[in-house]
């Protein structure tokens, strides 16, 4: 079955930027807030949206990290392969602060979870908030839901959401594709 297309480059632009507006709806100029990437693919979604706060709407001087959460994963002994540690850099503290964590895909809430348990090795915040390009609605396993959404979609089991990136593949774009037994 032919992949369908969730979001062009286009339509990605757009749904950024209209997600960077509603931050700063809630943290104006973000003076006690920070945002944080969760690896790997979330750090794609965080610097686009660092980008288009600084260069759209002049918001510089904005803490921002990435948050591995290798170590954290409910499954990471579980795994056939080896787990592909990614770096964290973070290099301030968000005790008291507002954190934004972002990822790309909302889909069971494990990796949410991992990202909140790392994120507290780095202070305790006054607030968390999510923030995530696209929501898998029904297809949680834990109690997890996103503040600031992309688009939400009802996809089954057997598909997936492939979201490409200009700065790895090469183009913007988001994909709903089947699942193929051999994967």
């Amino acid at each position: 079955m032919k992949p369908r297309v969730l979001f062009n480059a286009i339509q990605l632009n757009l749904t950024l930027r209209r997600l960077c507006v509603q931050l700063i709806e809630n943290h104006g100029d973000f003076s006690n807030t920070v945002i944080l990437g969760i690896q790997p693919r979330g750090v794609f979604v965080s610097r686009r949206i660092i980008k288009i706060l600084k260069e759209q709407f002049n918001l510089a001087n904005i803490p921002y990290g990435e948050i591995d959460i290798s170590f954290y994963r409910d499954d990471f002994r579980r795994r056939e392969a080896p787990i592909q540690v990614e770096k964290t850099k973070i290099d301030f503290l968000i005790e008291e602060k507002r954190v934004v964590l972002v990822d790309d895909v909302l889909y069971t809430g494990r990796t949410t979870r991992a990202a909140l348990d790392a994120m507290l090795d780095y202070g305790r915040p006054s607030d968390v908030e999510f923030l995530v390009l696209i929501d898998r609605r029904f297809s949680r396993h834990l109690p997890i839901q996103a503040n600031y959404i992309g688009k939400t979609i009802d996809a089954i089991e057997s598909e997936r959401v492939k979201v490409l990136w200009k700065e790895q593949d090469k183009k913007d774009q988001v994909l709903l594709e089947s699942i193929t037994a051999d994967e």
